[in-house]
């Protein structure tokens, strides 16, 4: 455990309550209080097995984060984790950005940018590069505006029918996730998902989470077809497909829409952080040339 850090400030009338920071820990009973702040703050599905998955088993390494505490109890919570991406031709370590949650009555008073910061600040010492995160619409100024993030793009949605081959631009993006097969298969055991595989394009697989509309299946991504074989098959009865993500050299093969903001219930964007260097000489991002998937953020 780091050394604990207090901080203390006024308002008129009113001394707000001292808060003790922590670095998060993965052990049973820190994720127990964890899944007990989150679920009832995020959702019931941020249980100790499912937060055990995402913060203690990535094989790329475990959660990098911050708890606020007063009185010894967990008020307030950010987490990232782990990944590796290339980033304007080089590979290089990252954190993802995820769960965040203050309870009710610690809310307004800034915790979150103190835990943020503090996040960053760990995690540039321990030698990752940047920070990227899928936000909604709400909290995509509170990323921008307070944590000096860069708005990359909304990301594209698209419902229809076919399949979607991925661009595999080698060298040319500005970002581009690296799975590692042990980080794919680590993924693919996602507590509480329905993944199924369709059928085999050469070496690979493409693979879907079910959702809960009109037996649409939602696109991860292409994975080696030997990570896939395990998976349920995807069934002829579900046709509808929906993807989520960026990939402007990707190419559709059937009939697919895009879907409007004001159909979407809350807009998703891509966010990054660079944690390299500071102010003006941050690096930014250049949207045409990210390649951004479902299997790369947590939403299925």
């Amino acid at each position: 455990m780091s050394p604990s850090r207090r901080t203390q400030s006024t308002s008129p009338g009113w001394l707000v309550p001292e808060h003790e920071f922590r670095a998060i820990e993965t052990d049973a009973d820190a994720l127990t209080q964890c899944a007990a702040l989150l679920g009832p703050v995020l959702s019931p599905a941020l249980d100790r097995a499912y937060l055990n998955w995402l913060y203690a088993q990535n094989p790329a390494g475990a959660a990098v984060g911050f708890n606020a505490f007063h009185d010894g109890a967990l008020v307030a919570h950010y987490a990232t984790i782990p990944l590796a991406a290339r980033v304007n031709g080089r590979v290089e370590r990252g954190l993802l950005s995820l769960n965040t949650a203050t309870r009710a009555d610690h809310q307004g008073k800034g915790l979150f940018p103190k835990l943020a910061e503090r996040t960053y600040a760990l995690a540039a010492d321990s030698g990752y590069g940047f920070v990227i995160g899928v936000a909604n619409a709400r909290s995509t100024r509170g990323f921008t505006e307070k944590l000096g993030f860069q708005l990359v793009a909304p990301l594209d949605v698209r419902v229809g029918l076919g399949a979607f081959d991925p661009g595999g631009a080698a060298g040319g993006e500005s970002y581009a996730p690296q799975w590692t097969d042990a980080a794919i298969a680590w993924r693919l055991r996602r507590p509480g998902a329905r993944y199924v595989a369709g059928p085999k394009r050469g070496e690979a697989r493409d693979v879907f989470a079910s959702v809960s509309h009109f037996g649409m299946l939602a696109c991860l991504d292409r994975v080696p077809a030997a990570l896939g074989d395990a998976l349920p098959r995807a069934s002829v009865l579900s046709p509808l497909r929906l993807r989520i993500g960026l990939d402007s050299a990707a190419h559709s093969r059937g009939l697919f829409v895009r879907v409007p903001d004001r159909l979407k219930p809350s807009p998703l964007n891509l966010i990054f952080r660079d944690l390299k260097d500071t102010g003006d000489s941050r690096r930014v991002l250049d949207a045409a040339h990210v390649r951004w998937t479902l299997l790369d953020f947590d939403a299925y």
